[in-house]
């Protein structure tokens, strides 16, 4: 069987996943029009922050991760964002599926904090592909196979999917980790002062620290 070949065809946010899910669209192609039986199909998806440009807003808030931007020739690397695994099912010649990728809006995580610093644009993606082909063989039987190491994909990522796909499950909000002895003196804090919400108590936070 020849080699076998990825396209990675547009991305949309899963509108009835149980939790945050993107649909990346895949064209798999086998250019002998072999039959395939299946695909135990392995995805490493990667930021690819190099290869766009960023806005003055966008710049600040990612140097908490990239440092100064004078820096950022040696700072700025690819980001894991997602490992995922997939069973392709038998297809001949050529199939359309849509990979799952569950998402976090975890920002202690680097992908996380990257894309929320993003106002607009769209968000640079690799996708490497790995895993094994089961396929028909010329007589009876099936072959096994690896899929070749050099297959892989790019996709642009829309600023607009990912806020659409977080909104709906996190509406303009987002989470942030504490540690447990900050998060009860945060909270001892809006006890005190009779604070309704801890938006209103990082609020006043805030402000004490600005003056």
């Amino acid at each position: 069987m020849a080699e076998i070949r990825f396209e990675c065809r547009g991305v949309r946010a899963d509108p009835y996943g149980a939790f945050p899910t993107l649909l990346f669209g895949l064209g798999i192609t086998a250019p002998d029009e072999s039959a395939v039986h299946a695909i135990a199909l392995r995805c490493q998806i990667r930021v690819e922050p190099g290869r766009r440009r960023y806005g003055t807003g966008e710049t600040e808030l990612l140097a908490d991760l990239f440092g100064h931007p004078s820096r950022w020739g040696e700072t700025v690397k690819p980001l894991q964002f997602a490992n995922v695994s997939f069973m392709v099912p038998r297809f001949a010649g050529a199939t359309e599926i849509e990979l799952p990728v569950p998402c976090s809006y975890d920002l202690e995580v680097a992908a996380g904090k990257y894309l929320a610093s993003l106002d607009e644009g769209e968000v640079p993606l690799l996708l490497l592909f790995s895993g094994t082909i089961f396929a028909r063989a010329a007589g009876e039987g099936f072959t096994v196979r690896q899929v070749p190491w050099d297959c892989e994909a790019r996709q642009g990522l829309p600023v607009s999917v990912w806020r659409e796909l977080m909104d709906r499950y996190f509406p303009g909000s987002g989470w942030l980790r504490l540690h447990r002895d900050t998060l009860r003196a945060l909270q001892r804090y809006k006890s005190d002062r009779a604070m309704p919400t801890w938006d209103e108590a990082m609020e006043a936070l805030l402000k004490e620290a600005r003056e």
